[in-house]
């Protein structure tokens, strides 16, 4: 037998707290409706380590943390499946405060369960906390509250956000190959110019001859390195934090942005990956009964190109004119062809939803062939950079020794 500790409304009204003795949380419940009280809060008295983590969190204000993606996929989950089952939203989320496995998961479902017994609705309370959960799944979840369908729509949300995960893997499982072997091979050649070549020094110059240009250049560079070698790991830190500072400084981001769409092969994967999420977001909206002007807006927000984000703003502007979707789509020159002509269709005959829902599948497959293009691309080209690092060092090693041998 565990002690309980729990809080509840007597009379739907006046808050109590108190005290059971239970075999699990399901007979604690029990006990505590015997009472003739509504449980809202149940928990077990722990004692030692967890009792201070508790203690350490209540100190901090029990503030909110930062929810990634996995994160919100799981909170999300596991509220759909119980909202499903017809447990009410302050249950539900009293279920989560107590049972999730992560701490930042627990401290939102107890955030939000304390407003929402204070008066605040669901979507309302979702509103304070816009980077802990993001305008889509404010502004969707605000939408399928009004419309009575909120299960409905946290199901289509984690739809949203399992796609979002997957295309995330794609792109990231895309570029690790060529990441891993590009480190690889700067290792190999560090090692070589720090280690290796040094020791061909003594030998080159018992030659009496000149070293070839390249030999020459890599032996300078690699007794440098082996001189100042505590420059080595600052070299290798100011080069991953340029990339870095690049990608995220907004006016190299958007020049960046904007050379991977005139990129062939790179133009098209930018092109699905960012208007996969944004028919997505715009298909749940849509189904929702969201106005198609903020079905835009919600979806707009999804766009990680600068480039693409700006054409397709501009076309808002033309559908809150009375323009059709597909025509102020078109005028960006930035949707593919196949897309537009899937919404006209919808557009059309009155089922535009359906058309969405068509066209994300369109995009998720072209999204698949992409990425298989350009995996079997890229083996080869670093077998050639691999390649070509190889038979640098290789001249640089033999050029004299083959000089040497021809005299």
């Amino acid at each position: 037998m565990a002690i309980y500790n729990y809080e509840a409304l007597k009379d739907g009204k006046e808050i109590v707290k108190g005290k059971v003795e239970a075999e699990d949380i399901r007979e604690a419940k029990n006990s505590v409706r015997k009472l003739g009280f509504m449980p809202t809060k149940i928990y077990e008295e722990r004692i030692g380590r967890d009792a201070k983590a508790d203690a350490a969190v209540a100190s901090k204000g029990g503030q909110m943390k930062a929810l990634g993606l996995t994160d919100k996929i799981e909170f999300t989950s596991t509220l759909q499946i119980l909202a499903s089952s017809g447990i009410p939203m302050i249950e539900s989320l009293l279920f989560i405060e107590q049972d999730a496995a992560k701490l930042k998961i627990r401290l939102v479902a107890k955030e939000l369960r304390t407003q929402i017994m204070a008066g605040s609705t669901f979507a309302d309370t979702l509103a304070k906390y816009p980077v802990q959960f993001g305008q889509i799944y404010i502004g969707l979840c605000k939408a399928g509250e009004d419309s009575g369908e909120l299960e409905k729509t946290l199901d289509r949300l984690l739809e949203i956000m399992g796609k979002q995960q997957a295309i995330r893997s794609k792109v990231i499982g895309t570029l690790m190959y060529p990441m891993f072997v590009i480190a690889l091979a700067a290792l190999i050649v560090l090692v070589m110019l720090m280690f290796v070549f040094p020791v061909f020094d003594d030998m080159f110059k018992s030659m009496g001859k000149e070293l070839p240009t390249i030999t020459a250049t890599l032996m300078y560079i690699g007794k440098k390195l082996k001189e100042f070698w505590y420059m080595v790991p600052l070299l290798i830190g100011s080069v991953v934090y340029g990339i870095y500072y690049l990608f995220n400084w907004e006016p190299s981001r958007r020049k960046i942005d904007k050379i991977s769409l005139e990129i062939p092969l790179l133009r098209d994967l930018m092109q699905f990956s960012n208007f996969a999420n944004f028919i997505a977001v715009m298909q749940v909206a849509y189904e929702a009964g969201v106005p198609i002007v903020e079905c835009l807006h919600l979806a707009i927000l999804t766009l990680t190109n600068y480039t693409l984000k700006e054409k397709v703003e501009a076309s808002t502007d033309l559908v809150q004119q009375g323009q059709h979707l597909s025509v102020a789509l078109r005028t960006t020159e930035a949707v593919p062809k196949m897309i537009l002509f899937m919404i006209a269709t919808g557009e059309q005959s009155g089922r535009l939803g359906e058309m969405l829902l068509q066209a994300t599948k369109y995009i998720d497959k072209k999204l698949d062939d992409i990425v298989d293009t350009m995996t079997k691309m890229i083996e080869p080209l670093m077998l050639i950079v691999i390649g070509s690092i190889v038979l640098t060092l290789a001249l640089a090693l033999y050029l004299p020794l083959f000089g040497s041998y021809i005299d």
